[in-house]
């Protein structure tokens, strides 16, 4: 990462939309953000690849439906060659298949189109901090999906070690909640909420919001 004035670092982000209409004009409003730099714009999952192995990059904002080597494909690529690039997804689609898709190749965000410049950037920042921010409509896709297909069993145990407090914030995160919401439900600010949440993650060996899900409902959480 380079540095702003004050010290503190800018995340080097490539932009990647197969159409110049869309990621043009999104790269030039993410430019102007005093902690991000926008490396490049990316018309395809090979360009995005490319651009990565002549990095630094910290963060890909990806689109899905591209041509030559798309979304999904690259964003697996990137977990496998460049496991500390994060890839928060940007799409119009918000359908089961390309959020189970997305988040098993390794995203760590998915946001769709309707989604504001504030929200674009909350979730580029949380993704090169370790964390995953999904779409409100893309987390109750999620979470019908996952209590759909999830087998009938005895509820499976969380590790001793679990606070009270971290068993509230992944119940809340079963119930779909995101991060501000959490932090209002329990009067505490969301950078407490990202601790517990780092915590859990670690204790539990959760890989992420969609396997925080999983694990709230394997518990009987949610």
């Amino acid at each position: 990462m380079s540095e702003q004035a004050d010290g503190r670092h800018r995340l080097r982000v490539v932009v990647a939309d197969d159409q110049a209409a869309v990621r043009e004009p999104l790269a030039a409003v993410l430019a102007l953000s005093e902690d991000i730099d926008v490396i490049t714009a990316a018309a395809n999952g090979t360009e995005v690849l490319s651009a990565v192995a002549a990095g630094p990059v910290d963060v890909v904002l990806m689109d899905l439906r591209m041509p030559e080597m798309d979304g999904i494909e690259a964003t697996r690529r990137l977990s496998e060659e460049h496991p500390g690039v994060a890839v928060v997804v940007l799409t119009t689609f918000a359908d089961d298949d390309s959020i189970l898709a997305a988040l098993s190749a390794g995203a760590r965000g998915y946001l769709t189109k309707n989604a504001g410049r504030q929200d674009i950037l909350r979730a580029i920042r949380a993704a090169a901090a370790g964390q995953s921010v999904l779409d409100r409509a893309v987390q109750d896709r999620l979470l019908a999906t996952v209590r759909t297909t999830a087998p009938a069993a005895a509820p499976r145990s969380l590790p001793a070690d679990i606070t009270p407090r971290e068993r509230e914030v992944l119940t809340l995160i079963g119930q779909g909640l995101p991060n501000r919401a959490i932090a209002e439900k329990l009067f505490i600010s969301e950078a407490t909420v990202k601790t517990h949440i780092n915590n859990l993650f670690a204790k539990a060996d959760i890989r992420d919001r969609a396997d925080a899900v999983r694990r709230a409902i394997a518990a009987g959480l949610a």
